[in-house]
């Protein structure tokens, strides 16, 4: 089903702008709980914590999510400024792929010498390694180099722009129009959309997607993070992606998030509630099979329910604007570049120091927030790293809006 056309410039949603700025805070802290939790990452803390699981595992279920659903909001906007499908194409093709290749090139290389120095015994210099191994395309320790690492977010982003735009493409043609207002004519998509989601089924049925994905099909499943194979991963994130797209032109499913807002975050508290009552429960690292559907079903809620509580909540109470906003809406997108780097090399640094582990937390937090800051402050003032760190360039007579 191809999603709807925009039929008139999309406002700019502030509540969806400060839901986005916190999801990305969230991953950095995030990530430096990763340091210390029990699951595989790039550098790990000798203060291992396994009680740290369970905070980690309040924001796990959704916060990605979420990403895709304000990311295909932001994407209708911006199809409805670009001139056509194949500009709105293009125009996120630089914002993406550019600085994907800069971070897969320069940024994550730290983070594969650090694995590979602490957890396999690597011994050469990094010199050495990002001239000689990192560009292998091929293995290193059952490491596969080059490596995307969390910048796999940005390819997958970009992949689902791409299939929005095919199918935007296949809809105005079919529909025998131009691009803005195409679908108007044809009534279909949006009418659809609205009438299923625009009630209850906002929270339903997507949560009944989610189950069978995270209950039936893929039990206790895990994402690959390749996207030749990563199927779980595209069903969940896809649809996310288009229904974001979708939800900016409705206004009544908007509507419906806030109505159900309430309903939709007991639905999360209570997931998350039965999830750490199986992981307090069960002595193993996973939980026993015969519990894999209940996870997976209350995973499910959490997921959907925590999304549509946020969006509710930013459409009823943050949809306003503030001095800030433009400057950490601008910042967001650098930051997430650069921070799982300055976590991996910090937390590399630290370890022969011996420090306690709430200081090591404290340290990296410091360490990750004011290095991404000078990351993007410097980035932004010299013009050729703009389009490396996902800015846009600046012009001769104004800056353009973030």
């Amino acid at each position: 089903m191809a999603p709807p056309l925009p039929t008139s410039p999309i406002p700019r949603h502030f509540g969806l702008d400060w839901l986005r700025i916190a999801a990305f805070a969230i991953l950095i802290a995030y990530h430096v709980g990763m340091v210390f939790v029990p699951w595989g990452f790039h550098a790990k803390s000798p203060h291992g914590a396994d009680w740290a699981v369970l905070p980690m595992l309040a924001v796990n279920a959704w916060r990605l999510s979420l990403l895709f659903v304000v990311s295909g909001y932001a994407s209708r906007a911006l199809l409805g400024r670009a001139t056509g499908v194949g500009g709105f194409l293009g125009q996120r093709t630089m914002r993406l792929l550019v600085p994907l290749a800069f971070g897969v090139a320069v940024l994550v290389p730290p983070q594969s010498f650090v694995e590979l120095v602490t957890q396999h015994g690597y011994r050469a210099s990094f010199a050495t390694f990002w001239l000689h191994d990192y560009f292998r395309f091929g293995k290193l320790a059952g490491i596969g180099l080059p490596a995307l690492n969390h910048l796999w977010f940005v390819l997958y982003l970009w992949l689902y722009t791409v299939v929005l735009a095919a199918l935007v493409g296949v809809a105005s043609v079919t529909a025998a129009g131009p691009v803005h207002g195409a679908l108007v004519r044809a009534g279909t998509m949006q009418h659809l959309f609205e009438r299923v989601f625009a009630g209850p089924l906002v929270l339903l049925v997507p949560t009944a997607w989610l189950i069978g994905v995270h209950a039936w099909w893929f039990p206790m499943g895990y994402e690959t993070h390749d996207p030749a194979h990563d199927l779980m991963a595209h069903l969940i994130y896809l649809p996310a992606f288009l229904f974001g797209f979708a939800l900016a032109g409705a206004p009544r499913v908007l509507a419906a998030c806030v109505r159900y807002r309430w309903p939709a975050g007991i639905a999360a508290i209570l997931g998350y509630g039965v999830i750490v009552g199986i992981e307090l429960s069960s002595d193993a690292a996973e939980p026993p099979r015969w519990l894999y559907p209940t996870y997976g079903a209350a995973h499910a809620i959490q997921q959907w329910g925590a999304i549509v509580a946020l969006i509710g909540h930013a459409e009823r109470r943050w949809n306003r604007d503030h001095r800030w906003r433009p400057l950490l809406t601008e910042a967001v997108f650098p930051f997430y570049l650069v921070h799982q780097t300055i976590i991996v090399v910090v937390a590399y640094w630290l370890i022969p120091a011996g420090l306690a582990g709430g200081a090591e937390f404290a340290i990296l937090v410091a360490a990750t927030v004011l290095g991404s800051l000078a990351f993007y402050l410097i980035g932004r003032k010299v013009e050729p790293l703009r389009p490396l760190i996902g800015l846009r360039r600046l012009s001769k007579h104004k800056v353009p809006a973030s």
